[in-house]
Formats: structure tokens, sequence, C-alpha cells
């Protein structure tokens, strides 16, 4: 029996569930066309080849020339935006590209397959947290990479056309002063870049069927969202109003916008649900309590009971073949910690026993610290390297000791005076407004005066506004949410390598466990590469020679299938 796309219909209205997301489709009712259509803005889009600059970088010791095409524009209507902008953490940047800095691609080329038209094509977003992505330059004149830590090294020595992906995203302004990020600007941008590589896949260094789409956090999110969506209906005037490559005057699609693999970490993905993930997984074995972090006890209470029926709403099932429900979630949780922790010891990493004393690293970059703890959750044999026992209870406790848990509600926050920081809710709602909650729980909780949002300033319940034709939040949440598009007839990525930190307390497990058996599930994926990554924190990126092997294997059975 065909699968449905997952749990769409726990998310959106009736009208939103009919909607059609296979791309082939067409009325039978239209009468073929005279030509064949060609993209609106397809000649203005056009690559060239000649407008490059030779840097050289180094890899290994070994002196490597590449050709670096700059800040290549992926679309014929670009947003303008404000030169001043404010990043993640409150950081305010002035941009120099204020045309098309969003909606650009750095291009580097090794010089070694300039010429060739089968190098794989590595797809780097680079949105933290959801947020918009500026144009940046992984690769630079002068530049030293080891390829065994470095994943830009890595693919360049790999001979893979490496590039870095600009989108917009939550909390960008445009120049009229409009918020131009809303969902799903990221994911649009994404699609439109994919499809600006189909259009000059003739003339590029490159093959643009074998592209592999690398991504953390917010960027692991678009990577999964954009691997399970490919070529899907739903977007195309979004991509219409951005002059996206292969969108005809009339909105069909003449180019595809499906990817071949997705390398995602930590994905912060199923934004409508994630709230409730949180709290379940964070509240269900009393784990803020004990570590002093319950600043909002009804609010956890109400969002983990919702937990239970939108698990089950899900339909998914374990490996083994039985329902996933939240009745035997966490043994699933606990069965993936068990398997991160004794594929590390069979790689021949080691493991503190019961009682034994560990430094661990917690936060990124210049805000991360050097942590001890003692061991009181995990018991290690050395002799088998296998695990003994595993206590939930004190493994959820220790992994919310590595950073403070994130406040109730912990994505849709702004407009709750309860919470102190504003989550991903200036993602959504029209472009005139600063946010808007996109969730039930939120919604009918917004306490702030004026705001324009929730039961307070609109009179409006969630389900009352959520009938409205002019709320734009479900659609929004739907166009970002691989769960959406998992199975439901667009074309899935067939390739997928999907990591999340045991350490992460960032996003729910739940959330990276559910789109790994969604994943399982879709006959249109060859090869799933899931695992919970033993002792990493919210990250990416760390296992370099690993997933390099992995996409290495992915595009040799790419090839042999014809893909």
């Amino acid at each position: 029996m065909k699968r449905t796309a997952i749990g769409t219909c726990l998310l959106l209205s009736l009208a939103a569930c009919g909607s059609d997301n296979n791309a082939t489709t067409t009325s039978s009712t239209t009468a073929p066309a005279a030509t064949t259509p060609v993209g609106a803005y397809d000649s203005a889009l056009a690559f060239d080849k000649t407008k490059y600059t030779t840097i050289n970088v180094t890899i290994d010791g070994v002196k490597t020339p590449v050709r670096w095409y700059k800040e290549v524009c992926y679309v014929g209507k670009p947003v303008a935006m404000a030169s001043s902008q404010t990043g993640l953490g409150g950081a305010t940047t002035t941009i120099s590209n204020t045309a098309c800095g969003y909606q650009s691609l750095n291009i580097f080329v090794p010089e070694s397959v300039a010429a060739s038209q089968d190098a794989a094509i590595y797809f780097a977003v680079n949105n933290a947290g959801w947020m918009a992505s500026y144009i940046k330059a992984s690769v630079t004149d002068g530049a030293t990479f080891a390829s065994a830590t470095s994943n830009v090294g890595a693919a360049l020595k790999a001979g893979y056309v490496y590039i870095d992906v600009a989108t917009r995203g939550r909390g960008i302004v445009a120049a009229d002063g409009s918020y131009a990020g809303k969902a799903p600007a990221a994911i649009v941008d994404a699609k439109a870049a994919v499809r600006y590589l189909r259009l000059n896949d003739s003339v590029m260094p490159g093959n643009a069927n074998h592209i592999v789409v690398n991504g953390t956090s917010g960027g692991g999110g678009l990577s999964s969202a954009l691997g399970a969506s490919g070529n899907s209906k739903d977007y195309l005037s979004y991509l219409a109003a951005i002059g996206a490559a292969g969108v005809a005057a009339d909105g069909s699609s003449t180019l595809r916008d499906d990817v071949l693999a997705i390398n995602a970490y930590c994905p912060i993905t199923d934004l409508g649900n994630a709230d409730l993930a949180y709290e379940w997984v964070y509240n269900i074995l009393n784990t803020r309590q004990t570590v002093g972090s319950l600043p909002n006890a009804k609010g956890s209470a109400e969002l983990m009971a919702k937990f239970v029926a939108y698990q089950s709403g899900l339909g998914l099932k374990t490996s083994s073949g039985a329902a996933l429900t939240a009745t035997n979630m966490l043994e699933t949780i606990k069965a993936e910690v068990i398997r991160s922790a004794e594929t590390y010891l069979a790689s021949g990493g080691t493991i503190p026993n019961l009682g034994e004393t560990i430094s661990y690293s917690s936060g990124m970059g210049a805000a991360a610290t050097t942590k001890t703890y003692v061991n009181d959750w995990i018991s290690i044999d050395n002799t088998t390297k296998k695990v003994v026992s595993l206590d939930m209870e004190k493994y959820l406790k220790f992994v919310a000791t590595q950073n403070t848990l994130k406040n109730t509600p912990a994505f849709d926050q702004t407009g709750l005076t309860i919470t102190a920081s504003s989550g991903e809710s200036n993602m959504f709602g029209t472009d005139k407004q600063v946010y808007s909650n996109f969730t039930a729980y939120s919604w009918d909780n917004n306490d702030v005066a004026g705001d324009g949002i929730g039961y307070l300033d609109t009179g409006y319940s969630w389900t009352q506004y959520s009938a409205l034709s002019t709320s734009p939040q479900l659609t929004q949440v739907k166009l970002i949410n691989p769960m959406a598009y998992i199975g439901s007839g667009a074309s899935t990525a067939p390739y997928w390598y999907v990591r999340h930190g045991t350490r992460d307390r960032d996003t729910a497990f739940t959330v990276s466990i559910n789109l790994s058996r969604a994943l399982a599930a879709d006959s249109n994926v060859k090869d799933l590469n899931y695992r919970l990554a033993w002792n990493q924190p919210h990250a990416g990126n760390y296992d370099v020679p690993e997933a390099m092997a992995w996409i290495d294997a992915t595009l040799k059975a790419a090839a042999a299938k014809g893909l």
C-alpha cells in the first residue's frame, strides 16, 4: 500500500492536505504546448565559464590551483536587501552585495576537473538556526586544508566542485523594510540554486545530477527539506516570484530540483511539532526538574502530553516493524545511544566506565568550554566492546548538563513573557510582521499586548485563525518540513547520511529518529546511513573521513545504477 506524506494531516488544514505534490502530474484538460516551454529568466541566467579567478590553496601539503567563480547570482529577480543586517546572536553586520548577496553562489573548481562534466557537486548550505546566510567563501587564496579534518579540503582533494550557497532566512530585512526571509524563503532559494546548476549543466564543470547537499543545524534542516521535496509543485509560485531557472511564464516547471544525496548534521526540522518533542524528551523522566530548568511547568506538561497523539499519528515503524509510538520511543532512543557507543568502541574508541571521570567540550567556537563529569549512566565491557547497561534517566540528565535546556516552548517562543529568548518565531507570518507564532500552544498563550499575534490581540484561537485563508503559518510550516514530503510522491533524494550528536540538547532526539524512520519507509531511498554520533554536541562535519568515504561510495553506487 502506498504510504502518504508523514503526518501531513496532523499539521495542515483539509485544503492543504489535499495538495498534489507530484511534480510530473499535469491536467488532462490542458492542451499540449506547441513548443517546448522555457524558463522565463533562463536566458538571463546563463553561466559565463570564462569569468573566474585562479587561486591557490594547499591540501595535505600539496599546492592545488582552484578556479573561483565569485558571487554568481542564481535568480533572475533577486530581492534587494538593506545594507545593515542582524545575524544569529544579535550581531549587526554591513553587507556589500545588497543586490544579490543572499541569492548567490561561490563556486570553487579544482583545476584538475575544470574540463570535467562528471565531477560531483558538493553543495554547502550555511544557514545557522534557519537564519539568512550571506554569501561566504570557504576557500580563499593561500588557504591551507587538512583533508582528514576539513570537509572543504576533502571535497576539493576528491575532485568535487565545492559550492557555498547563500540563502535568505529568518531575520533578514529587505531594502524596502520588509522581512524577506519568511518561510519558505530558504528552501525556495536552495531549490533555485539547484535549478541554476541544472540549467547550466552542459557548460559548467561538474555534474548537476550528482549534487551532494551538506548542512548543519538549521542547514541540516534545510538540507533535509531540500532532499525530501524534490520537484514538488508546491514551490513553483515562490520560485517564479524570484525568477528561478526553469519556471516558464505559465508557471510550469521545465527543470528538476531534486538532488542525489544529503549529508545532514543535527537537523533542526519538523518545527511545527518540535516543541512537543522537546518537552516530551526532557520531561518524561523529569529531566527538567532534576537539573533545575523547569521555567514553565504547566506548559511543559501540556506540550509533553500532546506529543503522544502526534507521534502515533505519524504511522512510523521501528526497525523491527513495530509501531513507533511514545510508548517505545525511550527504548528506541536508548537502543540508538547503545548502537552509537558500540560503533565507537568497535572503531577503537574508549569510553569511561561507571565511576570514572572524563572531560567533555561543550558549546561551539569561541563559546566552547571544557567540563569534567563522572560517568554515572553507561557501563561498558571493554573486553567485548559492548554496552552492559545504560540508565536513560541519568543519561538525559547528563545531556541536559552539557548546555542549559531551552525554555518552554523551545522553538516558538516570541510573544510569551515566560520565555527569555525568541526561537524561530520570526521565520513565520507575513513579510510585514517581525514574527508570528506558528504553533497552537504559543498562539493561544501569547500574552504580549499589541504585537498583533495570538488570541489576546486577534480574538481568534489557533484553531479559528488556522481556518482563515489569510493565515500563512500552516503552509509555511509544511513547506520547510521534510516529514510532509517523504513518501508523498515528491522526488526524495535516494541517498542520506544523517548524524545527531549524543550530547546534543538543541533539538529532541526524536526529531532525527522520526526523520530516519520515515526515510527508511520511502521506496525512493536507496541508502540511509543514520546514527547518533558518539560524544558529539550540536555540531557538524566532525567525521570528515567517514562522511567523505560514504559520499565516494554513494557516487559509485549512483553511477552503477545510472542515476
